[in-house]
Order: structure tokens, then C-alpha cells, then sequence
């Protein structure tokens, strides 16, 4: 088990108050067979339902053409949203309220006010609607990559009304949180919302140009995002007793246990009691936030789990995942576990993810990627499928920077994690028809095929147009596509960002080709027909789906033309690609110093982390694995010393001992190699330089040093062992 129970302690007691209140509102709820999630769905959000009940009608029409547009709110109308909101959150206990934004720390911040006012009368709660639409928190505090200095520190957060501000309980009452975007004082984006948003607006804006161009009206084009999360649960106290999980998200060293994932007996195995109970009070307080979990189930590795929800428009699905790692952190705690949402928290067992499951859909909920029953006939979608393909190749080294970091860098490439190299994976079906298109030759419709099972009594199973290949980066999996590369400890507004701005460029220039060949008068089929037949040959080469694991894809993609960037100081490049900088601008999602800062950013995380990394590594070989290798060297010696005494020889003892001293020989020379590598990392103005020479210098040595450690705690008494290990850790 994962944890114990604390029958009768305050974390029981406060489960069982959350268990019994979800309970007593689900049977509150009108009509039989009401589930606590359905019951109290979004009853901790000031959504548009209480928007609609608190709000005079025409403010919140108002608010709803502001949703839908983007264009800034009224400040005679904010006050009265404003009103509601506040009442809404007093009756709910709350006292504060903040501006909840994300940084370019990847995490996410916030500054608590009281709605408290004491003026010359008697003390009262305030909240107006310049006090909800912008805040004012300190800009130089926070990573800028250089845009911002400490002298110039003011910074503003201004409320996204597109996501409903909520709720935050707490012992003493509850805070409104208001989602919003963090921008400088001279207007630069110091968040990751931001650009997300502005690239909501450029893909929307170019799908409804294209749209109307095949004859289809629309006012809208959303991004649509359903983000699977994994995560490792581990029992807090084992957590506490390793620094090295404690201070960097991973096990630094760490002896692989005898068993591990080789049984292929834990992926969708029954759920251990106290993770269920865990995800059970997750789902429950994320519910009441309105954040649509659905699926639960064990991942491949121990302790290893997944959480999936329904799909959302796609800053809200960011927003959600955000929250959603933060109920799950106090969760954890209150539980006594600890959740891990580091990428590669232990070495030889599957690490975690966060595949983004991405589409578009139009105003009335037509999923712009879905194939339908005959996908050959199908030129719409086969026009949208054809722009994604196309961005993925253009972009793929923006793609490839846009999840590169140093967790990604031990997950990537392994245990059903993608490769570095980008790659699209459409199945056979779809790649047979985008290649006999592109060959001019005539598509066959193809029959729905069925699966027999081969049992009477059950009837076949529907086929899907394609297979799933897990070792892809990017692949299609039937009315979406799964970009499996994003880290589990990653904000998904990047990649998103980057990935909506992709799309949004071959939009644009597909858009071009169309309209040029309807002015001269083509049948519109055929002319999107022929741009596809176009696009795809041109970006054949993106397109792959056999083993991305295999040496031989390697060489392959090479031989495309595909870029291996194959560790984050290299991937991050793209970041401050001239080509890059240009696409951003064009579609107003950033300007170039804003790309710059973001590498800046990256890769100081990147050198900061890598270097904690090692220097917690350094500290544990000392402080912990060497104190105990001499005490097992001493036992050994002392053995030996015992029986040679009295007259009995032992050659196989004397050598195990003399192979035990070699390898505490050869772990000191590491020890002293780590040192002097991380004594010799260069000062520079730049970090990629830093960058790239921790990666040459530094990780070699972390891998000589644990190979040492690891050897050791092979060979030492358990006991003497001063870190739980990964027996522990997996199996307890």
C-alpha cells in the first residue's frame, strides 16, 4: 500500500466531513440516481449558471459577447459583476480574494487581499470592479528572461473572464480566485496564459476565414484540450527520509528493485485502497470546482496512476490541469503520501507524462478533426488534418523546445515515452489515403470493419480508422491528436501556444491557396482536394508509424531531413530561432524580447536545476552512501580478519571484499570528479553556453557517480543503508 489509514485523526475526520457534505448535497439534488459529481458540479465556481442567477440580464449578455470576443469589459458593468461575485463568495465563508495567475516559474501565484474595508464608519466588505478586473502584484520578483529589472517592478494581473473564478477552502474560511494574466508595466507577457490566449484568437480567426471560404459559417474556432496527468504516489514519511525527492522532484541514485515493471501486471491493475481513497476526495474537490475528471486508472508502473478529463476549450483545460496538481498536492498531504509529478522520479520504470489530447471544434461543437465513418470522402477534415500535419513539420523544432527540460531529458526515448525526434503518427488507414492522393490516384471508400471475437454470444467490435502507437510524439488517435511528449510536471500552455500558432500559420497558408484557386473558378472539392494532395507531399516525411524507439528510425529521420534535438539546451534553441521569433509576431502572440526572455528562463531553470541536482547527488554519496560503504568495508574486513585468525581461510570473502574497497575507491575518484565538474561551470552572459556545457561536463559525471552509488547499495547490508530504497518506495 501506498499509505496508511489515521482512523480517528484530523485528516479522517476532515475526509469524512468532505465525504458526508458531497453526500448530503448529492441527496439534495432533484431526482433519483443524483452522484455526488453531478450534485455539486461546479457549485465552488461563479460560473455562467451564477452569472445568469445574480446578474441583471443585459450585464450578463454583456459579459457573455466579452467571453466570446475577448474584448475588454465595461467598467461600469465590472462593478456590478464585481458586487455579485463578492456576495456569492461571503455566503460561501470567503474572506479573500486574489488574482491566480502563472508565471514564468511553470508554477502558478497568487497575492491574498481581505475584502475587508475599515474606513471612518463601521467596517465592511468591499470589492469593486476595478479591484476584480486588475491587480497589482510585484513584477521583478518573478523570472522576466531580462525584460524586467528590479528597479522597474511593477507588474499587473487582469481578470480572464473566459475562466470562471472559484473558491479555495481553507481552515479559517475561503479565498476568491480570480483567473487572470500577469503583464509588465510596458505591456510585455510575464505569464503563460497570455500568449495561450492571443494564439486562441489567431487559430480562431484563421479556421473561421477557412471555414467560410468552404461555405460554412462560423463566429468561432476553439482549441479543444483534454490532459491526461500521471503522477506517482509515495508514502510522505519514506518522501521526508530522501533528500534527494525532496529537493529535486527524482531519486538521484537509486538501485533498481527485483522486480519492478517487468510482470506488465500493474497497467489497469485493481486500484490499491488508499490511492483510490486519494482519488476519490481529488475527484471530489476538483468536481466542485467544475473540473470535469473522468477517467482514473493504475498506470503502468507501481505506484504509478492517471488522471483524465473530459475535453474543455483550451486555456481552461490549462487552468484546470493547474488546479487540478494542486488539489492533488494537498490532498496527498492531508492523507500522509506525497504525489510525484516529477517526468523521471525513478530510473528503470516508466516515467510520467501529461499527453495532450488536442482539437478544434467550431461555435456549434463540430469537432474539426473528426474523420467521420468515411474519411476518404471527408475534404474537410481531410483539409484540417493536412494543416496539422504541415505545422508539426514546419514547427517541429518549436515543438521539440516547447517540452524540453531536464525531467523530460531522463523520460524521453523509453518505457512508452516518445522520442526526442518529432514524428506523426496517422495509422494505416489515413496514411494509405493521404498517399494515394498525393500519388493523383482515386481513393476506394473503404467498408466498416469489425474485430470477430470468435464468441456467439458477443458481436463484433467496431474497428477504428486507426491503431495507437505509444511510441510516437504526436499521433492521431481518431478525432484528435495526442501530443504524448509534454512533461507530467509541465505547464501546458506552452506547448499549446506554440502548437495553436503552428496550426494557425499552415491555416493561413492553405486559406491562400484556396481562395486563390476558387477566384479562378475550381469545383471547391476538387481544389481542396488538390491543396491536400500538395501539402501532404510536401510533409510526407513528418509522417511515420512504426517503432520510434528503433535504431534504425534514427538514421531514417536523419535521412529526412527531421531534427534530433536530443537535450534541452539543444532543444531550447528554437526558442530564439529567427524563424520562430517571426512566426510569433506575425500572429501577435509574442514579440521577439519575449521569446528571447522565455529562453533566458527555460534554460536558467534548466542550469539551476541541473546543478541542485548534482550537488544534492554530491552531498548523498558523502554524507550518507560513503559513511555506510566504509561500516560494510569494516564488517567485511573484520570477517575476514576473524576467520583467518583461527585458521581458516576464505579467498572468495577476501575478494568479494577486495571488489567492495575498488568500488568505494572508484566512487570516491567520482565524488572528487563531480566536485571539480561543478567547480568549473563557466560565468557567462549567456545561458544556452552554460547550458550546454553542464549537459557535456556535468551529467556525465552524475552518471559515473551514481553508477558508483548504485553498485554500492547493491552490495551493502540493507541495514546500513541510509535512504529507503526502491523497494520501499514502489512497493510500500
Amino acid at each position: 500500500m501506498v499509505g496508511t489509514r489515521k482512523v480517528g485523526s484530523q485528516s479522517g475526520i476532515a475526509r469524512h466531513m468532505v465525504m458526508e457534505e458531497a453526500v448530503s448535497a448529492a441527496n439534495k439534488g432533484s431526482g433519483s440516481g443524483v452522484s455526488p459529481a453531478s450534485a455539486t458540479f461546479g457549485c465552488y465556481t461563479f460560473n455562467l449558471e451564477q452569472m445568469r442567477k445574480r446578474l441583471p440580464r443585459p450585464i450578463f449578455e454583456a459579459i457573455q459577447a466579452t467571453i466570446r470576443s475577448g474584448e475588454p469589459l465595461d467598467m461600469g458593468l465590472a462593478d456590478v459583476v464585481a458586487g455579485a461575485m463578492k456576495d456569492w463568495a461571503l455566503e460561501h465563508g470567503a474572506t479573500h480574494y486574489t488574482h491566480w495567475f502563472q508565471p514564468l516559474t511553470g508554477a502558478t501565484a497568487e497575492k491574498h487581499d481581505a475584502f475587508l474595508q475599515v474606513g471612518s464608519g463601521s467596517p465592511l466588505e468591499s470589492f469593486s470592479g476595478r479591484e476584480l478586473i486588475q491587480a497589482e502584484p510585484d513584477a521583478s520578483s518573478f523570472p522576466s528572461g531580462g525584460m524586467r529589472s528590479t528597479f522597474e517592478a511593477r507588474g499587473y494581473t487582469a481578470w480572464d473572464p473566459t475562466s470562471p473564478a472559484f473558491l479555495v477552502f481553507n481552515e479559517h474560511g475561503a479565498t476568491l480566485t480570480i483567473p487572470s494574466v500577469f503583464i509588465s508595466y510596458t505591456g510585455e507577457a510575464l505569464d503563460k496564459k497570455t500568449p495561450l490566449l492571443r494564439s486562441m484568437r489567431a487559430l480562431s480567426a484563421t479556421a473561421v476565414k477557412v471555414l467560410g471560404l468552404m461555405g460554412r459559417e462560423s463566429r468561432s474556432v476553439n482549441s479543444t484540450l483534454g490532459p491526461e496527468q500521471e503522477y506517482f504516489l509515495v508514502k510522505e514519511e519514506l518522501f521526508r527520509a530522501r533528500p534527494d525527492l525532496e529537493v529535486t522532484g527524482r531519486t538521484v541514485i537509486g538501485m533498481t528493485p527485483a522486480k519492478g515493471q517487468q510482470m506488465e501486471d500493474n497497467y489497469f491493475g485493481t486500484i490499491d485502497e488508499v490511492a483510490l481513497d486519494f482519488m476519490g476526495e481529488v475527484e471530489l474537490e476538483a468536481w466542485k470546482l467544475g473540473i470535469p475528471v473522468k477517467t482514473r486508472h493504475n498506470e503502468v508502473a507501481p505506484h504509478q496512476y492517471e488522471a483524465a478529463p473530459i475535453y474543455q476549450p483550451i486555456n481552461l483545460a490549462c487552468d484546470h490541469n493547474q488546479l487540478l496538481m494542486l488539489i492533488m498536492r494537498r490532498v496527498a498531504r492531508r492523507r500522509g503520501l506525497s504525489v510525484l509529478f516529477h517526468e523521471k522520479p525513478f530510473e528503470g520504470v516508466n516515467g510520467s507524462g501529461k499527453h495532450n489530447n488536442w482539437s478544434i471544434a467550431d461555435d456549434s461543437g463540430r469537432n474539426l478533426l473528426e474523420p467521420g465513418d468515411t474519411p476518404d470522402t471527408n475534404v474537410e477534415f481531410l483539409f484540417f488534418l493536412c494543416a496539422v500535419i504541415k505545422a508539426v513539420y514546419r514547427r517541429a523544432a518549436l515543438l521539440r523546445g516547447s517540452i524540453a527540460n531536464i525531467g523530460n531529458d531522463h523520460r524521453l526515448g523509453a518505457n512508452e515515452a516518445p522520442p526526442a525526434i518529432i514524428s506523426v503518427f496517422l495509422g494505416d488507414r489515413l496514411t494509405h489515403i493521404l498517399e494515394t492522393l498525393a500519388a493523383g490516384k482515386e481513393v476506394e471508400s473503404a467498408v466498416e470493419q469489425t474485430i470477430q471475437t470468435g464468441l456467439a454470444q458477443l458481436p463484433g467490435i467496431r474497428k477504428d480508422n486507426t491503431d495507437r502507437n505509444r511510441t510516437s510524439p504526436f499521433a492521431f488517435t481518431g478525432n484528435k491528436f495526442e501530443f504524448r511528449a509534454v512533461g507530467s510536471s509541465q505547464s501546458n500552455s506552452m506547448p499549446m501556444t506554440y502548437l495553436n500558432v503552428a496550426v494557425t500559420e499552415s491555416l493561413d497558408e492553405m486559406a491562400d491557396m484556396l481562395a486563390t484557386r476558387l477566384e479562378a473558378g475550381e469545383d471547391r472539392n476538387a481544389a481542396i482536394l488538390e491543396i491536400v494532395r500538395e501539402v501532404y507531399k510536401a510533409c510526407s516525411p513528418i509522417v511515420f508509424n512504426g517503432n520510434n524507439y528503433s535504431d534504425e528510425w534514427v538514421t531514417e529521420a536523419e535521412s529526412r531531413g527531421l531534427p534530433n534535438l536530443h537535450n534541452t539546451p539543444i532543444a531550447l534553441e528554437a526558442l530564439r530561432g529567427d524563424t520562430e521569433k517571426d512566426l510569433l509576431k506575425k500572429y501577435g502572440v509574442l514579440q521577439p524580447h519575449e521569446m528571447d526572455a522565455r529562453f533566458n528562463v527555460r534554460m536558467e531553470q534548466y542550469c539551476t536545476m541541473l546543478q541542485i541536482e548534482a550537488t544534492q547527488m554530491l552531498r548523498m554519496a558523502k554524507m550518507g552512501v560513503l559513511p555506510a560503504a566504509y561500516d560494510q568495508q569494516k564488517t567485511m574486513a573484520e570477517a575476514i580478519a576473524a576467520s583467518e585468525a583461527i585458521g581458516i581461510q576464505v579467498p572468495d570473502q577476501r575478494t568479494e571484499c577486495e571488489m567492495y574497497v575498488e568500488t568505494v575507491q572508484r566512487t570516491q575518484r567520482a565524488v572528487n570528479g563531480m566536485r571539480a565538474a561543478l567547480a568549473g561551470v563557466p560565468h557567462t552572459d549567456d545561458p544556452g553556453v552554460t547550458g550546454a556545457w553542464l549537459a557535456e561536463n556535468v551529467l556525465p559525471a552524475m552518471v559515473e557517480l551514481r553508477d558508483c552509488c548504485d553498485t554500492i547499495e547493491r552490495r551493502t547490508d540493507e541495514s546500513l543503508w541510509p535512504y529507503p530504497n526502491y523497494h520501499a518506495l514502489l512497493f510500500q
